[in-house]
């Protein structure tokens, strides 16, 4: 059951003016919560959150999570991290602090308040699955040592540290495991599929795949993720975690390259580059537990979140060329 909110709370969203952070806080806002954004601005950005600037319940604060942060708040969303393979292995060393040491200092935090707190967690803890769909009881094949281990094994601690934190101090944790998410307010070079083969059909280039592209991921719209992770936040002490978000729709990247090029009305073909290493070839979540604990399933289809996805990016088209 989930618990009722009625009263007005003081909130922390790390990693709060990125893609997710920034959508996550404006939902709060609107429920008519205080909100404080704490960011360093590695990958997030200040126009993200730029229309939240003269908000009397909206705070920002730069900072970087791998360092101990003293804030009084009721709850905490922590989504400080880089999360696309072209920015988490850009220094990935950092990236591992920010998950094990962010992922320390806020449990830190969530401890002294005695508050809890949701991780956003990660498919990617999954590694290229032997099991298919994914479900929160499956261990994960994940290579320890590869270019992607960094965000992997780095997430993968950090749900070993909120588990242990809740054993050892009885801490009020959530842990949501997030698949591919898109929507309006990705960062157009960030190198994932939907943001890549939307500009590049916008631009009028070759759509860019990689290997074959037969390899299957489910992608969920912006919104409905944030659903879940507000419920996922709100639901029962007894709910824990891991819990998977994301849309069980399966699609291949070449079916999803051929749906952008449709639906741009772009003239745009198809070129083949060789596939990452350690790219998994499948990715769709079971979320079986979602629906009966949580009562969430995404509501918004493939082809409708990527025409709001396409307009965003079209309505910025001069600013990215520009760049």
């Amino acid at each position: 059951m989930a618990r009722l909110r009625e009263s007005r709370l003081r909130i922390l969203v790390t990693g709060g003016a990125g893609f997710l952070g920034s959508h996550l806080i404006d939902r709060l806002l609107a429920e008519g919560h205080d909100v404080l954004c704490v960011d360093n601005l590695f990958t997030g950005s200040k126009q993200n959150i730029e229309h939240l600037n003269l908000h009397p319940r909206f705070e920002f604060m730069r900072h970087d999570v791998t360092f101990p942060l003293y804030v009084e708040v009721d709850e905490i969303y922590n989504l400080a991290c880089p999360a696309s393979p072209f920015h988490y292995q850009h220094d990935p060393v950092q990236t591992t602090k920010t998950s094990v040491h962010g992922a320390i200092n806020m449990l830190g935090l969530a401890k002294r308040l005695r508050c809890r707190i949701l991780q956003a967690s990660t498919s990617e803890v999954y590694g290229d699955p032997a099991q298919h769909p994914q479900t929160e009881s499956y261990w994960g094949n994940v290579n320890p040592i590869g270019p992607r281990s960094c965000y992997d094994e780095g997430k993968r601690c950090a749900e070993t540290l909120f588990f242990d934190y809740h054993r050892q101090h009885d801490l009020q944790i959530k842990v949501a495991r997030i698949f591919n998410t898109y929507g309006p307010r990705m960062h157009h070079a960030d190198g994932r599929v939907v943001s890549n083969f939307v500009v590049q059909a916008l631009k009028g280039d070759p759509l860019t795949i990689y290997g074959d592209g037969q390899q299957s991921r489910s992608f969920c719209y912006v919104d409905d993720l944030i659903d879940g992770l507000i419920r996922l936040m709100r639901s029962d002490d007894s709910v824990t975690g891991p819990v998977n978000l994301g849309n069980p729709e399966e699609f291949t990247i070449k079916e999803l390259a051929e749906k952008i090029i449709s639906r741009t009305g772009a003239a745009s073909g198809l070129i083949r580059s060789p596939s990452p290493v350690d790219d998994p070839m499948q990715r769709r979540p079971d979320i079986s537990l979602a629906g009966s604990l949580l009562g969430w399933r995404p509501e918004v289809r493939l082809d409708d979140g990527l025409d709001r996805t396409i307009a965003y990016f079209r309505s910025r088209m001069d600013e990215i060329l520009a760049i």
